[in-house]
């Protein structure tokens, strides 16, 4: 699943033991995952072990979301030969969002965009890259792969997903981990944790306070800057925030960047004045979802897109000519 993690969280971390009991006060561990890094804090009457469960819970629903991974959900979707699949309540209520960000941005959000994404590769491994003349495809596959594009051609029933266009496969990556963010807070919740920190790579779900009582603070990331510098830092509790820019996955060939984030009537990476976007959202779902949508529309239609959606916060946008956008009820420490 895509991207690097573009925040930075700034967290003191404190472990003590409580004696007898052998209760954990404050734990944090960071896993490789999903192709990224993902730390998990937590404090409060814990068991130890909850971290390893909420580590679970993330490559369990990594194995029904992922369109690589051989038997998963989106996996047997995409190879069904346009037959109707059995799938997860889980994968329904995903594809089900990603179609309502469909129609949200147009269609320039669009779930079916499988064939175009393993197209590009970004999540190429180097040996196969040094391989390539070229890591731009060619002409004729990129229109080949946009003619599969038409979230209209999905049937989702209540617990089958069928594509009619046996060539189209789903990709959702640009939302899946907003949702995995989600429910591993929601397992810690459940299971009694009064504050915790989740970065998935980028999708940040902020649950209670820190160990001290004070309010989460997140770094947002200098697009195109050195890993630690920053454009400010946003104060949140039991909010979700969430990042997504050009800068992320990305290659330049013959002094020309290419990033991961896709135009599906170009089939090309989209232009538009947004470098980044950076959404505070009543959870990293919505985030996700958003902060994609902005980048693929612009500064402008987004404005107009936010305003549609409940559980949107606020955003900060970095625009191409360095501009600092900030939209909503959200503050940008500097």
């Amino acid at each position: 699943m895509k991207r690097i993690s573009l925040i930075i969280i700034i967290v003191m971390l404190l472990t003590l033991l409580s004696g007898c009991a052998e209760r954990t006060v404050q734990l944090s561990e960071t896993r490789l995952l999903m192709d990224t890094y993902g730390t998990i804090t937590i404090h409060g009457d814990i068991d130890p072990e909850l971290l390893d469960d909420a580590f679970a819970l993330i490559e369990e629903l990594e194995g029904l979301f992922s369109m690589t991974i051989e038997g998963s959900d989106v996996w047997r979707i995409n190879n069904s030969g346009g037959e109707a699949v059995q799938v997860d309540a889980r994968t329904i209520e995903l594809i089900t969002t990603g179609l309502e960000f469909a129609e949200l941005s147009d269609g320039m959000f669009d779930i079916t965009i499988g064939r175009l994404s393993r197209l590009w590769d970004f999540g190429a491994a180097a040996s196969d890259i040094a391989s390539l003349e070229s890591r731009v495809p060619s002409v004729l596959t990129i229109k080949e792969a946009r003619e599969t594009i038409n979230s209209d051609q999905m049937n989702v029933a209540e617990n089958t997903v069928q594509i009619v266009n046996s060539d189209a496969w789903i990709d959702l990556g640009a939302i899946a981990k907003g949702f995995i963010a989600d429910s591993v807070a929601e397992l810690l919740i459940d299971r009694g944790v009064s504050g915790a920190l989740i970065d998935l790579g980028g999708d940040v779900v902020a649950v209670g306070y820190r160990q001290d009582g004070t309010v989460w603070r997140i770094a947002l990331q200098l697009p195109f800057g050195n890993p630690g510098e920053r454009i400010g830092v946003v104060e949140v509790s039991g909010v979700a925030v969430v990042a997504s820019g050009i800068y992320e996955r990305q290659f330049e060939e013959n002094g020309i960047i290419y990033h991961h984030i896709l135009d599906p009537t170009t089939g090309m990476p989209v232009i538009t004045d947004i470098v980044s976007a950076t959404i505070v959202a009543e959870n990293a779902l919505i985030g996700e979802g958003l902060s994609t949508i902005a980048i693929l529309v612009g500064s402008e239609r987004a404005l107009e897109r936010f305003e549609q959606v409940q559980g949107f916060i606020g955003a900060v946008l970095v625009l191409d000519s360095g501009e600092v956008l900030t939209i909503g009820d959200v503050e940008l420490i500097v």
